[in-house]
C-alpha cells in the first residue's frame, strides 16, 4: 500500500508512506528556496515520488491534510509572516471581518458558526482544485481524501512514537477551526476526548507576542523562547487577562482575535515595556497552561505515555515541562511537529482510517528522519568544479573533519539524505567546538543570526547521562532535538558554548545506528579533545531554508564565510582562511586550553 501525503498551506510538502513506513518526506521550502513558503507543493510531490521510485499508477491513495482552507495555486511568500502574508482578497476580507467581530463572540456564539459557514464555498473550491491538479498534472487517478488538520498532527505523533497506548495532544495556532485536539489511543483504537476552538488558541497569543516584540509572527516564535531566559515574567498577570487554562481546556478570556488581539494586548502593556520580560511572561504562561492542560487529561485517562505534535510543541521548553510532569513515564514529539509534518500525518491518518486491523499498524513509521534527497560523489564534484572551489578527498574523512573542529575551525557538513523536519541533524549542519564561551556571540554574528539564540549540541548517546539530567523517558525524543534538559555541572563547565543562560540545552543524541559517519566524527572529536559534544546548528543562509542541494551548500559556504566545507567525501577550504587572523587566534587558544 502506497499513500501520497500532501499539505498545501504554510510549510507545504509531500511524503510517501509505503506499508506504514515513511520512505520519503520533503517540504516545499527546501526546493523553492523560500522559507515557510505556502502554496500547492508541486516540487515536493515530484521529488518524493522520485525518491520513492514510484509511478502515479502505483499510488493507492492521496491523503491531503486539512479539510478546510483556501487554495493557493502558486507559491505565496511568507517573509512578512502572519500579519503580512498576501492571502488574497477573499481570505484577507474574512480575517479582517473575523478580527472586528471577535469581541462579540461571547455574546453571540452563532457568529462563529456563521463565520465558518460563509467560508464553506471557499473550502469546497480548494478541494475541487486540488483534485483537479493531482489528476491533470500528476496523472493520479486513485482516491483522493482530505484528512482533518489536527487528526493529521495526532497521527504523525502517535505513529512515530513507538507507543502502543498513549495520550495524544495536538496544539497550534489554528487548523480546521481548532487549536488543539486530545485523543487517547489504546492498541491502535482512537478516541477523541476534547477539542479547543481556534478562537481560544494559546498558539495565536504566542504569535501576537512575537509580533509585538518586533519579530515575525508565524516564523520567529523560537526567538521568543530563546529571549525569555533573559527576562522576568513581569507581565504574567496582564497575559492571564487574555488567555487562561480552566478545567481541562483553554479560554480566550480577552475576547479578541488576530489584529484586534494585538492592539488590545499592546495597549494593556506599560509604555515602554521590556521585550525580554514580555518574552519571559508569555513563555511562563504558555508552559503553565500546557502543563495543566496535559496533566488534566493524563489524570482523566490514566495514560503515562504522551505523544505531541503541532506548532506549539516546537517550543522545546514546554516539552521539557510536560516531560517533568509526575504522571509522564515517556514523551515523544513528532520531529516535524509544526505544519511541515502534516503531509506525513495525513498519509498516516488515511492509513488509520482505512485499515481493517488498526491494532496491527506499526507505531514506528520511521527509524530516522533522513528522508530527503541525497547526491552522488559525481554530482557533488561537478558542483564544486562548476563553482571553482578546490577540494581534496581525505583518506579518513571523519578523522579529518574531527581534527578541523578540534583545531577551532567552523566546518559545514553536507552528506547523505537531507533531514525531514525543522532541525538539522548532521547531514545539513554547521559544526564547531562546544567549549568556546564566546561562540554564541561571534558565530551568530558571522551567520547573521540573533545573538541571544543558543546553539544546540550533538552529543554521543552513550555519554548523555554525564551531560544532561532527567533523560529517562525522553531519550528517543532527544534523537531529534525536540526537547531541552537541565545540563549537568560537568556539561556547563566543559561545554559553555551550547548551554543556554538558563542552564539547559536542546541536544541531539547521536548513535552509530542513526548516522554512522556523523557518529564517527563525534567519536574522533572525543578522542582528540575529551569532549562528547559538538555545536550543531543548521546549515543555511540567514532567513533561508536549510540547504538541500550541493549548489545550495556551496553558496551558503561562501556567503557564511565558513572555514571548511565537508561535502560528500570531499573537503573544501575557504581561500580566505589563511588570512583570517581570528580563526588562527581562536584555534591557538582552544588548543592551549585542551593541552
Amino acid at each position: 500500500m502506497r499513500i501520497l501525503g500532501v499539505y498545501d498551506h504554510m510549510i507545504s510538502g509531500a511524503a510517501i508512506l509505503e506499508d506504514g513506513h515513511v520512505t520519503a518526506a520533503v517540504n516545499e521550502e527546501r526546493l523553492a528556496r523560500k522559507k515557510y513558503v505556502m502554496g500547492f507543493p508541486r516540487l515536493s510531490i515530484t521529488e518524493v515520488m522520485r525518491l520513492a521510485n514510484v509511478k502515479p499508477q502505483e499510488i493507492d491513495a492521496v491523503a491531503v491534510a486539512s479539510k478546510w482552507g483556501h487554495f493557493y495555486n502558486r507559491h505565496v511568500d511568507f517573509d512578512a509572516g502572519l500579519f503580512g502574508v498576501d492571502r488574497g482578497f477573499v481570505k484577507g476580507l474574512f480575517f479582517s471581518v473575523g478580527a472586528h467581530l471577535s469581541s462579540l463572540r461571547a455574546q453571540f456564539p452563532v457568529l462563529e458558526t456563521l463565520y465558518y459557514g460563509l467560508r464553506k464555498p471557499v473550502y469546497a473550491h480548494r478541494q475541487r482544485m486540488i483534485r483537479k491538479v493531482l489528476r491533470e498534472e500528476f496523472d493520479l487517478c486513485c482516491p483522493i481524501d482530505f484528512i482533518g488538520h489536527h487528526f493529521s498532527h495526532a497521527c504523525s505523533a502517535y505513529y512515530s512514537s513507538g507507543f502502543c497506548d498513549a495520550l495524544v495532544v495536538t496544539m497550534d495556532a489554528s487548523g480546521d477551526g481548532c487549536s488543539s485536539h486530545v485523543y487517547e489511543v489504546v492498541n491502535g483504537q482512537w478516541r477523541k476526548l476534547h477539542q479547543v476552538a481556534s478562537y481560544d488558541s494559546l498558539g495565536s497569543y504566542y504569535a501576537y507576542v512575537t509580533h509585538i516584540c518586533g519579530f515575525t509572527a508565524g516564523k520567529h516564535e523560537g526567538k521568543i523562547t530563546g529571549l525569555a531566559a533573559h527576562g522576568k515574567a513581569s507581565y504574567r498577570d496582564i497575559l492571564l487577562r487574555f488567555i487562561r487554562y480552566h478545567d481541562g481546556t483553554m479560554t480566550n478570556v480577552g475576547n479578541v482575535w488576530y489584529t484586534k488581539a494585538v492592539d488590545k494586548l499592546r495597549a494593556a502593556l506599560p509604555t515602554p515595556f521590556s521585550r525580554e520580560d514580555l518574552a519571559a511572561s508569555i513563555q511562563e504562561v504558555a508552559e503553565d497552561i500546557c502543563t495543566q492542560y496535559v496533566d488534566y487529561w493524563l489524570k482523566k485517562t490514566g495514560h503515562r505515555h504522551v505523544a505531541l505534535a503541532g506548532g506549539v510543541f516546537a517550543n522545546v521548553k514546554i516539552n521539557e515541562r510536560i516531560h517533568e510532569l509526575p504522571g509522564v513515564e515517556s514523551i515523544f514529539i513528532h520531529p516535524g511537529m509544526s505544519d511541515e509534518g502534516l503531509a506525513v500525518g495525513a498519509s498516516l491518518g488515511w492509513m488509520a482510517q482505512h485499515s481493517p486491523h488498526p491494532e496491527r499498524l506499526s507505531t514506528r513509521c520511521f527509524e530516522h528522519v533522513y528522508l530527503g534527497p541525497a547526491f552522488s560523489s559525481r554530482e557533488i564534484a561537478r558542483a564544486l568544479d562548476d563553482a571553482g572551489i578546490a577540494y581534496v578527498c581525505p583518506e579518513n574523512y571523519e578523522e579529518a573533519v574531527a581534527q578541523l573542529i578540534a583545531e577551532g575551525y567552523v566546518v559545514a557538513r553536507f552528506d547523505g539524505r537531507m533531514e525531514y523536519g525543522p532541525r538539522a541533524l548532521g547531514n545539513r549542519s554547521i559544526l564547531y567546538r562546544p567549549d568556546d564561551p564566546e561562540a554564541n556571540d561571534w558565530l551568530n554574528k558571522n551567520l547573521k543570526r540573533t545573538e541571544f539564540m543558543p546553539f544546540a549540541p550533538v552529543t554521543l548517546a552513550e555519554d548523555a547521562d554525564t551531560c544532561y539530567l532527567g533523560l529517562d523517558g525522553a531519550r528517543d525524543a532527544a534523537r531529534f532535538m525536540t526537547i531541552t534538559f537541565v545540563c549537568t555541572p560537568e556539561m556547563r563547565d566543559m561545554c559553555p558554548g551550547v548551554v543556554h543562560v538558563d542552564g539547559t540545552a536542546r541536544p541531539q543524541l547521536i548513535s552509530e545506528q542513526d548516522n554512522p559517519s556523523y557518529y564517527r566524527i563525534l567519536q574522533a572529536f572525543k578522542r582528540l579533545t575529551g569532549l562528547s559534544s559538538v555545536v550543531n546548528t543548521s546549515f543555511n543562509i540567514h532567513e533561508e531554508p536549510i540547504v538541500c542541494t550541493p549548489q545550495d551548500a556551496i553558496r551558503a559556504f561562501k556567503v557564511g564565510h565558513l572555514d571548511y566545507l565537508a561535502i560528500g567525501p570531499f573537503l573544501a577550504k575557504n581561500p580566505l582562511i589563511a588570512h583570517n587572523g581570528r580563526a588562527k587566534e581562536r584555534r591557538a587558544a582552544l588548543i592551549g586550553q585542551t593541552r
